[in-house]
């Protein structure tokens, strides 16, 4: 009986995490390292309204495009590594909960801050593949919403993530920027972002 209740207790865990993430800690046991949640396409948020609201910043997150990609990449570990990076060069920049949020609302509207610039205009979002395309007056960031254990995945390739830390959040840290990017094009199908919570 001991040994059961302990499986259904570890089976209840994994079906409830998210998005390799890491809080700000960083103790193994906040690094959530749940293989099916490391892959974008498997732990989609659901429709358009669970994304509408006001979402702040949390943590860093990362996840891969397909499950290939994570293991060719070195599975959980290597999520648990970017998450670390990340929030090393998130705290370089000045990334926090303060300077960095998303609000979506009605009408495909959305309003952000990043690094405490602030930048809006529409969205376009697809519940089938968790896909987001953020349409600002200068250009079209399109990354990948997932949930998380504590709320919302919004994560980017290198190239997106840079444009949305440059053009729309002004940071002025390249080095920590160029990092970022480094992380997001050090395996085939890495994705980085922020977890975000209400």
């Amino acid at each position: 009986m001991t040994i059961l209740a302990a499986m259904a207790l570890f089976m209840s865990s994994c079906m409830t995490t998210g998005l390799g993430t890491t809080s700000t800690t960083n103790s193994s046991n906040d690094v959530l390292t749940n293989v099916l949640g490391a892959v974008l396409s498997s732990v989609l948020l659901g429709g358009q309204s669970d994304i509408l609201g006001s979402w702040n910043y949390n943590a860093p997150s990362a996840a891969f495009t397909t499950q290939h990609a994570l293991t060719k990449a070195g599975g959980t570990a290597a999520i648990s590594n970017m998450s670390s990076s990340l929030a090393s060069n998130y705290n370089n920049i000045g990334i926090n909960r303060n300077n960095t949020s998303f609000t979506f609302l009605n009408g495909n509207k959305f309003s952000a801050k990043v690094n405490g610039i602030p930048f809006s205009g529409t969205y376009t979002y697809n519940p089938q593949n968790g896909e987001i395309a953020l349409k600002t007056a200068t250009e079209i960031i399109k990354g990948n919403v997932t949930r998380t254990e504590k709320g919302m995945g919004l994560m980017f390739d290198s190239t997106q993530m840079t444009h949305l830390l440059q053009t729309e959040g002004k940071v002025s840290n390249i080095t920590a920027v160029q990092a970022v990017s480094k992380l997001a094009k050090s395996a085939n199908g890495a994705r980085v972002g922020f977890e975000l919570t209400k």
